[in-house]
């Protein structure tokens, strides 16, 4: 595949100029996007990636474009999985929402750079030494066991808790409070750093560990330098919009880490059949390649494809996933309710307080096994709904919209306090449960 300087220069100038796009006319003034803004943009850049590909397709044949979307696609579910990762991380920093797109486009544009680096050293490696294949696929076959063993893993991992943030804490020192998305702020007289660099620092550095499985995984699909860039920076293009609007889909996604194992693990394994075909180690055939049938870009195209089809299905219509869904959005929708402005529009009010409703009614189908393994604190859970009810019946009873307050910390409990505390969320308790603290139906 023969790439003129041409090209490589029009393709970088058209990545930097979206990337410049989205400085200056995106994240320069703090909002939380709206539903219709990033399903305009997240459509914007996955169309533009899909034409990218024709044009490889016209310009360089099929086997290329087919290596070019099989490794865009595994970037882009990768990318998915980051941002699950990123959330984790920007809720421990207690980022606002309004000025998380800022934090994640700095993540982006890092990760751009960093992984362009870790591109152009993979393919040095890749020409001057064919066992980097054997180390490449090991690493995807690692990747997919720690994956596999996360997911069977009893406790839970703290995500937001990597070597790259605790490092940033402790080397960073920065004020208590933000002061809008800046990144240095005047107190007490002095010029000081505000918490957004240290989750800037944090979100970038975090992405250069998920570049250590995303690289070799794309290499076991095309060894085309230009592929490869393109398809990384293609599938960072539109991450910041993808995360707003699939911000709700995330926590559905249960199985994504189980799919991620398998099409890593097939790359591995794609991988070392390759190494094995090109083999040049004394010791392995004393130094000849292997016959081996090496896998094509069609069938690893339909792996990769099939996997992720099977493990979307699987997350959004399973009992569990179902579960995540009706217990994530009664949190999720009383939480807004609960920390609503007093001037928020009254449709709004009665929508979110229409949407808490319907999660409620949806409750008793849950299995007690699922609440209790995805109800953290029960009777943090049931205090919530309760602030939710109560303010939402104060609403409709004098007509005056109430404060905003603080979201219900969790607290200790008993084992029979949360077990009522279940049943009372799952609305399995008398009707006086499901009422504002004045005795009225609250939503």
């Amino acid at each position: 595949m023969d790439v003129s300087p041409t090209v490589w220069a029009v393709t970088i100038i058209a990545i930097v100029g979206l990337l410049l796009f989205d400085y200056v006319f995106h994240v320069r003034k703090a909002h939380e996007p709206q539903l219709k803004e990033a399903a305009i943009w997240s459509g914007i850049y996955v169309g533009l990636a899909l034409v990218f590909g024709l044009f490889v397709l016209v310009q360089w044949g099929g086997q290329y474009a087919g290596e070019y979307y099989a490794g865009y696609i595994t970037e882009k579910a990768l990318s998915v999985d980051n941002l699950f990762v990123f959330l984790i991380i920007m809720a421990s920093f207690k980022v606002p929402r309004a000025d998380q797109q800022k934090v994640l486009l700095f993540g982006i544009s890092f990760a751009l750079i960093a992984r362009t680096a870790l591109i152009f050293v993979g393919a040095g490696l890749i020409n001057q030494f064919a066992w980097v294949f054997y180390a490449f696929g090991l690493i995807l076959l690692l990747t997919a066991g720690s994956l596999i063993k996360k997911e069977l893993a009893s406790e839970e991992h703290d995500e937001a808790d990597n070597f790259v943030v605790r490092l940033a804490r402790r080397f960073i020192h920065t004020t208590d409070h933000y002061d809008g998305d800046k990144l240095f702020t005047i107190h007490d007289g002095s010029r000081v750093m505000t918490p957004m660099l240290l989750v800037m620092v944090a979100i970038g550095g975090t992405d250069v560990l998920f570049a250590l499985d995303s690289i070799p995984a794309i290499f076991g699909l095309t060894q085309q330098t230009y592929l490869v860039f393109t398809a990384v920076a293609f599938s960072l293009m539109g991450l910041r919009q993808l995360y707003f609007l699939i911000d709700g889909l995330l926590n559905r996604l249960i199985y994504l880490s189980w799919g991620l194992s398998v099409i890593l693990g097939f790359i591995g394994v794609k991988l070392i059949i390759h190494a094995l075909h090109e083999n040049n180690l004394g010791f392995i055939n004393n130094g000849e390649h292997v016959e081996v049938v090496e896998i094509g870009i069609g069938l690893s195209l339909s792996v990769i494809i099939g996997v992720l089809a099977i493990t979307v299905l699987a997350s959004l219509f399973s009992p569990k996933g179902r579960a995540v869904h009706i217990i994530g959005g009664l949190q999720t929708t009383a939480e807004k309710y609960v920390t609503l402005p007093q001037d928020a529009p009254v449709e709004e009010r009665c929508r979110l307080a229409a949407k808490v409703a319907h999660y409620q009614e949806k409750m008793p189908s849950i299995s007690a096994r699922y609440r209790e393994e995805l109800i953290a604190s029960e009777r943090h859970f049931r205090e919530l709904l309760d602030c939710a009810h109560g303010k939402h019946g104060e609403f409709e009873r004098t007509g005056v919209a109430p404060e905003p307050e603080p979201v219900p910390a969790p607290e200790a409990e008993s084992v029979e306090g949360a077990r009522a505390d279940t049943q009372a969320a799952a609305g399995t308790t008398t009707p006086d449960t499901r009422r504002g603290s004045d005795g009225n139906d609250a939503v």
